[in-house]
Formats: C-alpha cells, sequence, structure tokens
C-alpha cells in the first residue's frame, strides 16, 4: 500500500466523502486504502489511559496501535476534512492526538529537543471549506491553518509537505462549480502523488 487517505464526516454523501473516495479512483484500489473514520468507529477521545501511555506509565491503546501500523508501510498521507471553526474536525483532530504520539511521531530527546520521526511520510490535505478563499485569506484562516496544521503537525512530525488543495465555497448553490473544484483538488493531489517526491537539485 502506498498512499492512505483519511477522512472524517459523518454524511457518506458528503462533498468530503465524495472527494476521498474520487482520489481513491484516480490513484487506484490496488496501491491506495481509504480510511473513513466515521465508520470505523474510531474514538477521538484522548482519555486516561492516553494520557498514561504518553506519560510512559502504560501501554498505547490497540485501536491507536492499529493506526500506526496501517501508515507504517505507506510514503503518502492524505488528510480529507471539512472545515470547522477553522482547522479539523473533533472527529480528525482526536485521530491526530491519540496517534501521533511521541515514541512514534516523535520523540524527546535528553536536551528537551524534539526529534521528528516521520520523515518517511509525505503529508497532503484536502480541506473542504463552506467559505470563499477571498473570505478565507480576508480574515487571516489562512495563515491561522497553516500554523495550525501544516507547521503544528506535519512540520512538528517531520512530514513532508506535499499538496494542499481548498475546495472552497463547497455549500454553494452552483454544484457544478462545486463539483469542479473536487476534481481540480483531488487531482492535484493525485499528480502529485503518482509523481513521487520530488528529487534534488544537482546544481
Amino acid at each position: 500500500m502506498r498512499t492512505l487517505i483519511v477522512t472524517a464526516h459523518a454524511d457518506p454523501l458528503s462533498r468530503t466523502r465524495c472527494a476521498a473516495d474520487r482520489l481513491h479512483t484516480l490513484l487506484g484500489e490496488e496501491v491506495t486504502a481509504v480510511a473513513h473514520l466515521t465508520d470505523e468507529g474510531f474514538d477521538p477521545r484522548f482519555t486516561p489511559a492516553d494520557l498514561d501511555a504518553y506519560r510512559g506509565r502504560g501501554a498505547l491503546a490497540p485501536d491507536v496501535v492499529t493506526e500506526q501500523r496501517r501508515m507504517d508501510d505507506v510514503t503518502d498521507l492524505v488528510l480529507v476534512f471539512p472545515v470547522y471553526w477553522w482547522s479539523m474536525p473533533a472527529l480528525l483532530k482526536g485521530w491526530v492526538d491519540r496517534v501521533f504520539v511521541a515514541g512514534w511521531a516523535f520523540d524527546v530527546d535528553d536536551g528537551g529537543r524534539i526529534v521528528p520521526r516521520l520523515q518517511r511520510l509525505r503529508a497532503h490535505l484536502v480541506p473542504v471549506s463552506g467559505t470563499t478563499a477571498g473570505s478565507f485569506a480576508r480574515h487571516g484562516y489562512t495563515q491561522s491553518f497553516d500554523t495550525q496544521v501544516l507547521s503544528g503537525i506535519v512540520d512538528y512530525c517531520g512530514m513532508r509537505r506535499g499538496v494542499t488543495a481548498f475546495v472552497h465555497d463547497s455549500e454553494t448553490t452552483d454544484q457544478a462549480a462545486a463539483d469542479r473544484a473536487v476534481e481540480d483538488a483531488v487531482s492535484a493531489v493525485a499528480a502529485a502523488i503518482t509523481a513521487g517526491p520530488a528529487r534534488p537539485s544537482t546544481r
């Protein structure tokens, strides 16, 4: 398996789900898997048991280990999600909280410095927003999103930045335009994954 697509939306007919499934089709079922966190019943709550594991006082929960294992052999991770309050929905954020933990996503050295561990992964994002691109930028949400998600999660764990392809104005009455935006977004991600990682310049 080369690519894991992770999505979180309760409506099976949502544009978020359609985008994830369309990307799956473009990349090919042989090398791609989709994790619909809602359907799978993933528990996003960071419980006392999770806290004990974080503090080194207990083992990781089996469902957390399962999530980590299915990312261990992929090269590309794609998060496809609706934008709720300018960030991820709680289900996906809880997945990150519980799964991307010390000892797997990063370490802390003897000097207290963070040592990223996920350099082998390239992360792509397909956020589906009900607002227009202009509104998103005008209110500072683009910068906020970059800080929270790209810097705070992707960079922090050492993942390489792939494509971030927003689907804006997803709730427009112009259904054809919204569908084209989904197609453009997933096509951009699919093209990047199919092309593989960029090679360093020899100059």
